[in-house]
Order: C-alpha cells, then structure tokens, then sequence
C-alpha cells in the first residue's frame, strides 16, 4: 500500500465514525448537523434513495436522492465529514448497476426500487 493510502487510513481510523455498508439502490437516512444563527446546531434528517456511491478512501461521498412536494432534491455527502453525524440504512434496494442515474427520468411507481430480502437475512 502506498503512503497516501496508509496516511488517510490513519485519519479515517482516528476520526472513529462507523460507517454502514450501503450501495447504490440502499434507502439511507442521513443525520446532517445544520448550524443555525447564534452558533446553534442542530441535526437534520435527509432519507432517500442512494443513485451513486464514490469510494474514495477519505474522500468518499455518496448522492442521495429524494422527493421532495413531488420534485426530485439530490445532495451530495462527504461520507467523513464531521457535518455528517451518522448514516442508518433504512432498506435495501435490488439493482444490477452501481450508478442508477436513470432514476432521474421516472417517477410514481416507475421509480420504485424492489427490497433485496436475501440482504436484509444476512443482517
């Protein structure tokens, strides 16, 4: 392993977040920490569909997608961020690709993503 790659396990590693193992297709609830006015914090959830996954060691993010009053809403999560509190996978989802971008073009139950139950037994 090269010392790039030694040096951002170490950070991962010493941050101590636990993150779960989720792909693209996976429902994830995100808890976000928002910093309002006055310095006050608080945590906000955003659950939806994840479309696309980027595996990136400490720069790893994901793309979440939801629908929001009927209109799609994507956000974009530095999985190691410290705005990022924790991530729960809600449901698992079957898909053959790893990017499902094609979410995009559909809607009702055109979007929906059917539940991988021989996950949820491996749990």
């Amino acid at each position: 392993m090269n010392l790039i790659k030694e040096l951002e396990n170490e950070q991962i590693a010493k941050l101590g977040k636990t993150v779960p193992d989720f792909k693209a297709g996976d429902t994830v609830r995100v808890m976000y920490k928002i910093v309002e006015d006055k310095g006050r914090e608080r945590l906000q959830a955003y659950e939806g569909v994840c479309i696309a996954r980027h595996n990136d060691g400490l720069n790893s993010s994901c793309v979440i997608r939801k629908i929001s009053f009927g209109e799609g809403v994507e956000r974009i999560f530095p999985i190691y961020s410290p705005n990022v509190a924790s991530i729960e996978v809600v449901r698992r989802g079957k898909v053959v690709r790893s990017k499902i971008y094609y979410l995009r073009n559909l809607f009702g139950k055109k979007a929906r993503i059917a539940e991988d139950k021989a996950m949820d037994n491996e749990d």
